[in-house]
């Protein structure tokens, strides 16, 4: 099995490389990898086993349809992970959200049916749907996105629908929860936390910390993937929950808990433009017609993070470097 990975080098895309090459789910002990990744400031080569032998990588940009058209050929699936993705930062710049996550993927898709890629998963997020204040979101819901991030996604997943039902591409959506897990870039607000209160500094909680969001961890996440492309539907949408729910501030405790912080390191700022006050999925879909269930409790999984962060300064120093430089 051949597959490419766009934005292999990030958080999730780098995990989920690691896992295949590793060999870690049914078929994947021989498989191959390429990682297209245009390795912005939150893309990192450290990320990926240097010198694998079955790990090719091309620095390159999904809006560029030649490179994609000569790097395409010969794999057997796509699991498009390559997005913009912060949503503080598609408040300010929500025309790059759209170059990236709209014209790419819809590049993408054409240059899968240009070079006879039939398979695909396009990974995107819960946040599609909008806020919720009661019960779960199912993949029925409507898509009601609330930020410039979560719209530009709503839109790359609907190309997706769409280069399905005209074209016949044998592509399926995942919508997952929030993510965590070690190599998180410290502009998401668990590495965010973690890092600061490392550095002895004060963590910015947004309003009263009252926002709701479901946690699964990264190593869950890209298990559920594998299992959507290797016995998903084409034309079908999965959501992928974590099944933990927790308040801004109830995670931010946790956090101080695991860090030897107290109350008096949160500092409330001024809440974020149109912020959702609650996401949660059913992932009934996932578990009942694919088997996929998490596997990775969040009390075991956070303190591992915090563990992670702790043991790799190096790591999230340089990160918070390069984002600096990028600014």
């Amino acid at each position: 099995m051949r597959i490419l990975v766009t934005g292999g080098a990030g958080f999730i895309g780098s995990a989920y490389v690691r896992r295949v090459l590793d060999g870690a789910w049914p078929g994947t002990g021989n498989a191959r990898v390429t990682v297209v990744d245009k390795l912005t400031y939150a893309g990192d080569l450290a990320n990926l086993p240097e010198g694998h032998g079955r790990l090719d990588v091309v620095k390159g940009d999904i809006c560029d349809l030649p490179l994609l058209l000569d790097v395409l050929p010969g794999h057997d699936a796509v699991v498009h992970f390559a997005a913009e993705s912060h949503v503080d930062r598609s408040l300010v710049s929500a025309a790059e959200f759209v170059r990236t996550n709209v014209s790419g993927t819809q590049n993408l898709l054409d240059a899968c049916r240009a070079t006879g890629v039939q398979r695909m998963v396009h990974v995107s997020t819960d946040e599609v749907y909008g806020s919720i204040a009661e019960g779960s979101w199912t993949e029925r819901s409507p898509l009601l996105p609330n930020s410039p991030y979560a719209a530009s996604k709503a839109a790359s997943d609907l190309m997706a629908r769409a280069a399905w039902r005209t074209h016949g591409l044998s592509v399926s959506v995942t919508r997952c929860s929030n993510n965590y897990g070690p190599r998180q870039h410290p502009e998401k607000v668990i590495p965010l936390f973690v890092t600061h209160l490392m550095e002895g500094r004060p963590v910015p909680l947004y309003g009263d910390g009252g926002n709701v969001r479901e946690w699964l961890h990264v190593d869950d996440h890209c298990r559920a993937l594998h299992t959507v492309l290797t016995g998903g539907g084409a034309g079908e949408v999965y959501n992928i929950g974590g099944g933990s729910e927790l308040t801004n501030l109830a995670l931010t405790e946790r956090l101080l808990a695991l860090c030897g912080g107290d109350a008096s390191m949160i500092h409330r700022v001024a809440d974020r433009k149109g912020h959702d006050l609650r996401y949660s999925l059913d992932a009934g879909k996932i578990r009942d017609e694919l088997g996929f269930v998490p596997r990775i409790g969040l009390d075991v999984g956070l303190a591992a993070t915090v563990a992670w962060y702790h043991d790799n300064p190096d790591w999230w120093k340089a990160a918070k470097d390069r984002t600096r430089r990028a600014s």
